[in-house]
């Protein structure tokens, strides 16, 4: 446990430190809003191609470790709507939001653990599982709300599109993709990437302090306790049992278990924008989740 929370501590401590730069107003809005785009598209790209490039892939047993998560999804969609149908009975924004609280995870914070506590080849599998997840998630996610917020269609068009323009699936795919073909980067370009990819975790984390909305957790509604428990409790139990069910034991069953215990994605919030869920929900439960990981995520990983 001691390891594990030395291991935890300096992500959190740099997830408060961007909180507090926000709060002080340094160095303001605008600089944090074109970070966030500097770090979607172009530093941890370079960290994806950077790893995955020279990885050795030769062991992993890729097809267990993916279905582990997708199959977990597949069964808490239908009991999460099965749930809210009989029991809750969440209006349908609000249960957009209840959703994606409850299967989305925060990327910037899984690479930075994953980087923290299992190194490099921890890195590698997260980058293996953001390739094929991400993409079925997303589906999902515009799924529910084609159901319950009626402001949009799923297309396989826009399917396809949010794939080939998601720069960090692209670099999965390219990174992949030379290591497969057994191609070496050329020495100055990999230790380009290198470098690039050095600043991709910490200014990763200060956004997401920087993202924290504090004030929108005032009022502990029911929707952000349903979703902070299937989230962070619910949630790694079933990919735990799931994985254990597959084979996949060791570090790929780690990872998916801290994959799973991590808080929603902040981009939960800008998809509620766009397509009519409640923003201020999600805004409540993306920080609650991240602020409660902070007890969760010690204990999960212990375990």
């Amino acid at each position: 446990m001691h390891a594990v929370l030395e291991s935890l501590l300096p992500v959190f401590f740099l997830i408060f430190l961007g909180y507090t730069f926000k709060h002080v107003d340094f160095p303001g809005d605008n600089f944090w809003s074109q970070a966030n785009r500097f770090i979607y598209f172009i530093l941890f790209p370079a960290l994806f191609i950077d790893k995955l490039a020279t990885a050795d892939l030769t062991n992993l047993d890729g097809f267990a470790f993916v279905s582990s998560s997708l199959i977990t999804v597949a069964i808490m969609t239908p009991l999460l709507m099965l749930l809210n149908n009989v029991l809750f009975k969440f209006n349908g924004a609000a249960f957009t939001s209840v959703y994606q609280g409850s299967v989305r995870f925060n990327s910037y914070v899984l690479l930075a653990l994953a980087s923290a506590v299992y190194g490099d080849e921890g890195l590698i599998l997260v980058a293996f599982l953001i390739t094929f997840f991400v993409p079925v998630i997303n589906i999902c996610c515009i799924s529910i709300f084609s159901l319950y917020a009626h402001q949009t269609r799923l297309t396989f068009g826009a399917f396809v599109r949010s794939v080939v323009t998601n720069p960090l699936i692209v670099s999965c795919f390219i990174g992949g993709g030379l290591n497969y073909a057994g191609v070496t980067i050329w020495p100055p370009v990999e230790k380009t990437l290198a470098i690039l990819s050095s600043a991709a975790l910490p200014l990763g984390l200060l956004s997401v302090g920087v993202g924290l909305h504090l004030e929108q957790i005032r009022s502990a509604r029911l929707e952000i306790i349903v979703a902070s428990v299937f989230k962070l409790l619910v949630f790694p139990a079933v990919v735990m049992v799931t994985g254990n069910f597959l084979g996949v034991e060791g570090l790929a069953l780690a990872i998916l278990v801290l994959f799973a215990a991590l808080p929603t994605a902040p981009t939960a919030q800008m998809l509620s924008r766009q397509l009519g869920g409640d923003v201020k929900l999600m805004s409540a439960i993306i920080t609650l989740q991240t602020l409660l990981s902070m007890i969760s995520l010690p204990l999960v990983l212990s375990m």
